[in-house]
């Protein structure tokens, strides 16, 4: 080999040329200077415009082969629109020409190629040449988008994420915050890990920083799609704004439809998907998500193979339909198909972290319990799987109570206070409703109730947070809240526990096929049947929501858990969900209601079942609207229930005019308005002004005598009785208010302090049941109950009060010990009592009346004289005599 010297005359020579040959080639290149810049074929493809970006590609590359970008323009714009044999084209001429056999960035998009021609072992092949190219020319790839790459290869070969994160990504966002790759890169790694808290950080902070970007707006909505429906509304929007073509986009949407149960809109957005691509797999996949819940099994396999049919063994393709299933609740469905998705790709830790709580709602504890673990170690950055078995850790230590048809755990000290009224309680709602719903359940039924409310959500939405549900019923499995949780407006734990149980009737006769709005109409309607304080009733809320047209049609009722305008919007889907319950069982009778579940057991869709025993569903809609109207309009028909605040004025939105027909002020409010009478009552007590302050609320009960509402009448007026000393004319109020409201333990705290004012011992039992079945875990209703046990000579049942009572850590051990003491003494058992006579001195040392109470036990228990042993010899004696 012969190495010329630069420096020599030949040198200068080629170095003039060379400047010539610059020049001519400046002057040859000079017209591109007009032509597209790589900016311009990426905004077409952000704004969907596949078909011109893959035009102007190719025009580009006429140019010039080798660039990079615009071949991966072209790749994208040709898989994006199902073209993936074009794509496969541009891939194998890329690799032909030496610069791009090179690029990292075509090599990982080939990927998805070689998976979509039915090339798995290019596609695996690829990835190595990545990480080879990565340790040989790290040098070459030092431009943010590389790195990038080079950390999603990497979480592909299936690198520690967390170490990709810390030593490729951040640091590649730190060097540069312009890259749009490198946003979405993060975000999305925190979403596959169930981190979205990190995930709307990362998506905010791309948006700031780069305008028009569709699939940052999209990833927004993901990440607020657990916490926020309205927040992820308005990125979807966006996003479409930007490209109304945004497939993405498109089928969140279809997801959210499906959710609704609303399936021909879901059909029109998904047959809008497939114009853009004929072969996208979500779009099939979401199809055969429809057909399944439609039972149209025939379809179901057809869509499903359309799905696989360019990338036979894509995991994505069953995870997919495994988790619509079970956000159905159709577990055992959903499980099958994550089992699908891991035949496809046994390292596909989505698809096993679903199955893992899919298991876990099943009851099918020990095999979930494995795959969460087996999930946390092979990824430590996976929230939910962390989540789950530091759960795990607690409920390990849970106190377990069992019978023929329940298995109940919570924590230690709680099983002890109330436990066991639970399971009695569950196990008369066994008795009772299995009957009803002519029903045999085949699977024990697992209760778990939380002391903590973050353990609940973690068990049952794999994430803490969601505050608001008392319980969740998932077939056979029921989470729980603790009464303990709760804050100071609690619910009624039996009612909660009731509830949920009719779930696992109504889930288990349909084996999970049912609208989650007509399994929450069941049990509030057998909670009403049970105790007509329990569940839900018309308020003037409702009343004023039903005028507003807030009311949902039955044929689009699943749509009112969904997006919610406000809780208390979502109360009244629950209670509107009764309606119908209560509407079709007075109208068809319960053998219709019977008939409604059976079909869907069989896999009928809700619309037709109730067509099917009830009447098509327009004239359903319609009359069903009616009822609730006259429901609503015959609460209390004297009093208006019309928002008073609203601009437009106070009846219907009519303006209201005086006798001279000018205007009236809306301070001038008509005297007839229950809010208006609620609001004057609560300033005339603020002030002090309790008499007066019973003129208006008078007029409400006289024509609403049930207002039990928080702030209701009732509970107002009782509040002035109070003020002005009118004890009876209180108690009278609070014992309707008690009667009526199963939650009201203000109610029921009071009565208690009433009734043994009066030494109505019988009614001071009575209110401390019903404040233990709305919180069991307060020492001051087992007070109440010990003490009327006591007066009324029912030992036992003092004797268990005074248990509890000390089981909740009382502020005076010594006292409490000694009346156990007194009560077991009482019974003759007096070992048991000299225990908590000795208890109370070592609490209290100079305690008079246990030193008293203890020289009155100093003598020890007499034992029964044995019987003599009977003598075979006097027997036999007694007999000689005889004779």
């Amino acid at each position: 080999m012969c190495i010329e010297n630069n420096n020599g005359p030949a040198s200068r020579v080629r170095q003039r040329i060379g400047s010539v040959l610059g020049i001519l080639l400046v002057l040859l290149v000079s017209p591109r200077l007009f032509a597209a810049e790589i900016a311009d074929g990426q905004k077409l493809l952000l704004k969907g415009d596949f078909q011109k970006a893959i035009d102007l590609a190719a025009e580009e590359l006429e140019e010039d082969r080798s660039d990079e970008d615009w071949n991966v323009i072209k790749l994208k714009g040709h898989m994006a629109i199902g073209q993936y044999a074009e794509a496969l084209g541009i891939v194998t001429n890329a690799f032909k020409r030496y610069p791009l056999s090179t690029s990292i960035r075509i090599k990982l998009a080939a990927r998805d190629v070689y998976l979509y021609n039915g090339y798995p072992d290019e596609a695996d092949t690829v990835l190595s040449d990545i990480n080879r190219l990565a340790s040989t020319r790290t040098w070459a790839y030092q431009d943010p988008v590389n790195i990038t790459t080079l950390g999603e290869a990497a979480l592909l070969l299936g690198a520690d994420p967390k170490t990709v994160l810390d030593r490729l990504l951040l640091p590649s966002l730190k060097a540069d915050d312009t890259t749009r790759e490198t946003y979405l890169a993060i975000a999305n790694l925190a979403l596959s890990k169930g981190d979205y808290e990190m995930a709307a950080k990362h998506f905010q902070a791309g948006i700031k920083k780069i305008e028009g970007d569709p699939d940052l707006h999209f990833g927004l909505a993901l990440a607020y799609r657990p916490s926020s429906r309205e927040a992820m509304q308005k990125s979807l929007s966006a996003a479409l704004e930007i490209n109304n073509h945004h497939v993405p986009s498109k089928l969140l949407m279809v997801d959210h439809l499906i959710d609704g149960e609303q399936y021909g809109d879901a059909d029109e957005l998904l047959a809008e998907v497939l114009k853009v691509n004929p072969w996208h797999p979500e779009a099939w996949a979401y199809r055969a998500v429809i057909a399944h819940l439609k039972n149209q099994p025939d379809d179901e396999r057809k869509f499903r193979a359309n799905a696989l049919k360019h990338y036979s063994n894509n995991p994505e393709v069953d995870h997919l339909i495994g988790r619509k299933m079970s956000q159905k609740y159709r577990f055992k469905e959903g499980a099958a198909a994550q089992r699908q998705a891991l035949k496809f790709d046994e390292d596909h830790l989505q698809a096993k972290i679903q199955l893992s709580q899919d298991l876990l709602r099943l009851g099918d504890e020990e095999e979930g319990w494995e795959l969460a673990n087996e999930v946390h170690e092979e990824d430590g950055f996976d929230v939910t799987a962390f989540n789950l078995l530091t759960l795990k850790d607690a409920t390990d230590k849970y106190a377990v109570l069992t019978n023929e048809h329940f298995i109940v755990r919570m924590d230690k000290r709680e099983a002890e206070i109330w436990g066991q009224q639970a399971l009695n309680l569950l196990e008369r709602a066994h008795q009772e409703l299995t009957k009803k719903y002519d029903i045999k359940l085949l699977r024990t039924t697992i209760v778990e109730i939380f002391a903590s409310q973050n353990d609940f959500a973690v068990r049952t939405f794999g994430m803490p947070g969601n505050p608001g549900f008392l319980g969740v019923c998932f077939g056979s499995v029921i989470t729980a809240n603790s009464p303990s949780t709760q804050d100071n407006t609690p619910s009624n734990w039996e009612a909660v526990l009731w509830h949920e149980f009719a779930h696992v009737i109504t889930l288990s006769k349909t084996k999970n096929k049912m609208p989650r709005w007509l399994s929450e109409g069941i049990s509030v309607y057998e909670e009403l049947k049970k105790d007509p304080s329990w569940g839900q009733r018309m308020t003037p809320e409702y009343v004023r929501m039903i005028n507003d047209g807030d009311l949902t049609p039955v044929s689009k009722l699943s749509l009112a858990f969904l997006m919610p305008k406000s809780p208390k919007h979502l109360q009244f889907a629950y209670y509107e969900s009764y309606l119908v319950v209560d509407y079709i069982i007075r109208e068809f009778g319960i053998e219709a209601l019977r008939n409604v579940l059976n079909d869907l057991g069989k896999g009928d869709w809700i619309n037709i079942a109730l067509e099917r025993h009830c009447k098509p569903m327009d004239e359903l809609d319609e009359e069903f609207e009616d009822y609730v109207e006259k429901l609503a309009s015959n609460m209390a028909p004297r009093l208006d229930f019309s928002d008073p605040k609203e601009k437009k004025g106070i009846f219907g939105g009519a303006v209201l005019r005086d006798d001279k027909g000018d205007p009236i002020n809306l301070g001038d409010r008509p005297k007839n308005n229950y809010f208006v009478l609620i609001d004057q009552a609560k300033k005339l007590l603020a002030a002090g002004e309790f008499e007066e302050a019973k003129k208006p609320l008078n007029t409400i009960l006289k024509a609403y005598p049930a207002d039990i509402s928080g702030d209701g009448a009732l509970r107002l007026l009782a509040l002035a009785h109070r003020e002005l000393g009118e004890t009876e004319q209180e108690r009278k109020l609070l014992v309707r208010l008690a009667l009526q409201d199963a939650d009201a333990v203000d109610a029921n705290s009071r009565l208690l302090e009433l009734e043994r004012d009066r030494e109505n011992w019988t009614g001071v039992q009575k209110y401390a049941d019903k404040y233990l079945a709305i919180n069991p875990l307060r020492p001051i209703p087992y007070r109440f109950l010990a003490e009327a046990s006591e007066k009324t000579k029912q030992s036992e049942r003092a004797i268990a009060a005074w248990d509890k009572v000390l089981l909740l850590d009382p502020a005076d051990p010594a006292e409490v010990h000694f009346r156990l003491a007194s009560l077991h003494a009482g019974n003759e058992e007096k070992s048991k009592a000299r225990i908590h006579i000795l208890k109370s001195l070592e609490e209290a040392p100079r305690y008079r009346k246990a030193h008293r109470l203890l020289l009155a036990l100093k003598q020890p228990d007499k034992k029964p004289e044995p019987k003599p042993k009977p003598d075979p010899g006097a027997k036999k004696k007694e007999s000689n005599e005889a004779k």
